[in-house]
């Protein structure tokens, strides 16, 4: 087969890694790509937002497969133009995008399908946003309506700090994004990341992972798109991810499915676990960074046949095949992330590490220029660890840490500490 991958992170850098190791993968090409994916495939400088681009350049390179990586031009609708122009596709539609480009769309599904998930108001002024963070008071969970790349979510601790966060959205902070507001019940409880495989009709879990949302150690300080992951998540039990699937995920499928706009792809579901019953926290429609790095560790080539299986239509007939490992992502961040961060700086070292089925760096902003790999973005390597426990993993994903000669950066050093 020949794949097109969309895509420049380090979401995409593990894809394209695992998917590379199955033996149909002919000729495997991403689209924009970075330094890191460009020393183990092609990578090909095209505007993966355009959908007319990407299904010419597509045609022209006899493309078979394409899997479409972050969450915007699913949000634009590329998968749409993609399917329109004969070509199988991974990822959904531009109406069933809207589950993560709308926090209000995602409540109003889980309200019909009746699945638990946290109180919520929905505002298109600040005067009403300010006036429900009165009458409910902190803490609160003040959340932009459209993509906000993983930080348009303020977790407020006080009713200062909530309205702070309303003027903020409503003064432009995260562009069109925070035009308008979900204002939600602060739900405590411990975060889990549960992704599942949908055909449309039928559902298959493919694992679960622990995110590191907040810059500092201790989980501290504001939210990122993602400090660290590992994979699987014991607060995952057998009896949880039942419960997920049974009166959240099926139930919200079904309704999309009734609604006429039924999921195709992977859904990345957000849960908070209190007591042994998870609640919604929030639907990606993608894999999630950086989880997906532990998920690809973990499963490696046979990805390539769960994806297509998918995009078939047949996932009744397939399954995931899970070792009894663990893997561990230690993602490291330009100093300022996730405000803001100078671009250009060097990244010396890498090559001096091992790339294999239990080592790898993923890179997310990273770029080539003389020769030398630089950053380019707030996140920017994600190292990767697998191992029969997650102390092992963890203790090989640090040891490759400490030999990234890179002063411009930083990372945590408490990664995987709630399941350790």
């Amino acid at each position: 087969m020949n794949i097109l991958i969309l895509g420049s992170g380090g979401r995409e850098h593990s894809l394209a890694w695992a998917i590379q190791q199955n033996p149909k993968c002919d000729r495997l090409i991403v689209a924009p790509g970075n330094a890191g994916i460009a020393q183990i495939c092609e990578c090909a400088g095209i505007d993966i937002m355009d959908g007319d681009t990407v299904a010419t350049f597509a045609e022209e390179n006899a493309i078979d497969f394409v899997i479409i990586g972050p969450e915007a031009p699913l949000a634009a609708g590329v998968a749409d133009r993609l399917r329109d122009a004969g070509l199988l596709v991974f990822g959904p539609s531009k109406a069933a995008a809207a589950l993560e480009a709308s926090k209000s769309f995602t409540k109003a599904i889980c309200d019909a399908a009746n699945a638990p998930t946290a109180g919520y108001g929905h505002f298109h002024n600040a005067d009403a946003a300010k006036a429900y963070i009165k009458a409910q008071g902190a803490p609160i969970v003040v959340k932009a309506d459209g993509l906000a790349a993983g930080k348009g979510v303020i977790v407020a601790m006080s009713e200062a700090e909530a309205l702070d966060a309303i003027d903020d959205m409503f003064d432009g902070s995260f562009g069109d994004a925070g035009a308008e507001v979900v204002i939600e019940e602060f739900m405590d409880g411990e975060e889990a990341s549960f992704f599942v495989l949908c055909d449309g009709t039928n559902i298959l879990p493919i694992g679960t992972a622990q995110d590191h949302k907040r810059v500092g150690e201790g989980d501290t300080g504001p939210n990122t798109g993602g400090m660290g992951a590992y994979s699987p998540a014991p607060v995952m039990t057998e009896s949880v991810t039942q419960k997920a699937m049974d009166e959240i995920v099926k139930p919200c499928m079904d309704e999309m499915r009734k609604r006429g706009t039924p999921f195709e792809g992977v859904l990345f579901v957000g849960l908070m676990i209190k007591d042994g019953q998870p609640r919604l926290v929030e639907y990606n429609v993608r894999f999630g960074d950086p989880e997906c790095q532990t998920l690809m560790m973990r499963l490696g080539g046979q990805i390539l046949d769960l994806l297509q299986a998918c995009a078939e239509h047949r996932l009744h007939d397939i399954k995931a095949n899970w070792a009894d490992d663990h893997a561990i992502t230690i993602v490291m961040a330009a100093n300022g992330y996730p405000g803001a961060y100078e671009k250009g700086s060097v990244i010396k070292g890498l090559d001096t590490l091992p790339a294999d089925s239990k080592n790898m760096v993923f890179h997310a902003g990273t770029a080539e220029k003389d020769g030398a790999i630089t950053a380019t973005g707030g996140r920017v390597l994600a190292v990767t660890a697998c191992g029969e426990t997650l102390a092992e993993a963890r203790e090989r994903a640090y040891k490759m840490t400490k030999s990234i000669d890179w002063p411009a950066g930083f990372y945590r050093n408490d990664i995987g500490w709630r399941a350790l």
